[in-house]
């Protein structure tokens, strides 16, 4: 048992490692409205790591990426720690919760349908709070904002990295069933 938890960890680490890479490499603006709202796969793996072994790990995964993106890659300090922690943490709990309850993939499925409008709904209120003490700007150029660039924006990001996590979970299937890592049925 010692040695599974031991092996466990060393995944969840190299979720969490792979996350901080693609924030690295891959960042680029989706909504030229808003510039500053910048897309990144850092869920893909978070997402993946909270498929395999549930809410709290991902959730631990989640915050350890959060917190290296947000002070050592210039992620726009607390800001940024809490707009993402918020923000994906809707996310992993519907996909994780609904996948493990009953280890079909079908169900992880809605779960991302379901954490990227819960994402996408979350976020409305946090903008509304923390954009205009982090940026400076009026509340009322937030809310001029919502609509076309903030809502688009959330639900683009939850929703491309839902898909790509799909597709990848979908791949990877054959090696996690020879190695054990599947709950149930993955259809």
């Amino acid at each position: 048992m010692k040695k599974e938890n031991v092996i466990r960890l060393a995944q969840m680490a190299m979720l969490a490692a792979i996350s901080v890479v693609l924030v690295m490499l891959i960042h680029f603006p989706l909504i030229p409205a808003a510039s500053f709202l910048e897309y990144d796969m850092a869920d893909v793996p978070i997402l993946l790591g909270s498929m395999l072994y549930g809410t709290v790990p991902g959730l631990l995964i989640l915050l350890v990426v959060s917190l290296v993106q947000a002070f050592l890659l210039g992620g726009n300090g607390w800001y940024g720690l809490v707009m993402h922690v918020v923000a994906s943490s809707v996310l992993v709990i519907l996909v994780s919760a609904l996948y493990r309850r009953k280890g079909k993939f079908t169900h992880a499925i809605l779960g991302m349908v379901l954490g990227t409008v819960g994402m996408a709904l979350v976020m409305i209120p946090m903008n509304l709070w923390l954009t205009p003490l982090y940026m400076g700007a009026p509340r009322e150029a937030v809310i001029d904002l919502l609509l076309p660039a903030i809502l688009p924006f959330n639900l683009l990001k939850a929703g491309i990295n839902s898909v790509l996590t799909g597709i990848l979970f979908k791949a990877l299937t054959p090696f996690l069933r020879k190695n054990g890592r599947l709950l149930g049925k993955t259809a």
